[in-house]
């Protein structure tokens, strides 16, 4: 179950991204939909990074009932990554909100060895979306 934190006045239709979480965990998932100026000051007050990115996950802490994490979403960078290659703004968030949720779940393509860009693959065609970001990475 995804609990929608919207702090922007951008509307989606949560149903892909109940069905991606779904996939992965019964736990509960926060997602916080935001703009630039809130997740850079996010990034750069939990990673030190004094910029703007596009999707930040945060593992909650272990216990009983305890909800698995939570996402955030720039959704002004949901909105020009998707406009800069040509898929739908709901492709884009579906393809960030997987990335956050393999973060929440333990990945790490900063430190593995492929095994998060595997799992990405996977979802993607799973449900039929365009590049994950790993891979638009690894091509670049």
């Amino acid at each position: 179950m995804i609990e929608l934190d919207n702090r922007t006045t951008y509307s989606y239709d949560l149903s892909v991204l109940e069905q991606i979480a779904d996939t992965l965990t019964k736990q509960e998932i926060e997602l916080i939909f935001t703009d630039n100026a809130e997740i850079a000051e996010i990034n750069r007050e939990f990673r030190g990074i004094d910029k703007a990115t596009d999707v930040l996950s945060f593992p909650s802490d272990p216990f009983p009932g305890a909800p698995l994490g939570s996402i955030v979403i720039s959704i002004n960078k949901v909105q020009s990554v998707a406009h800069e290659l040509g898929h739908s703004d709901s492709d884009e968030l579906a393809l960030l909100f997987i990335h956050g949720m393999l973060h929440l779940l333990g990945y790490d393509h900063e430190v593995d060895n492929g095994e998060m860009r595997e799992k990405e693959i996977e979802l993607i065609e799973k449900f039929s979306l365009p590049k994950s970001l790993i891979v638009r990475t690894l091509e670049e």
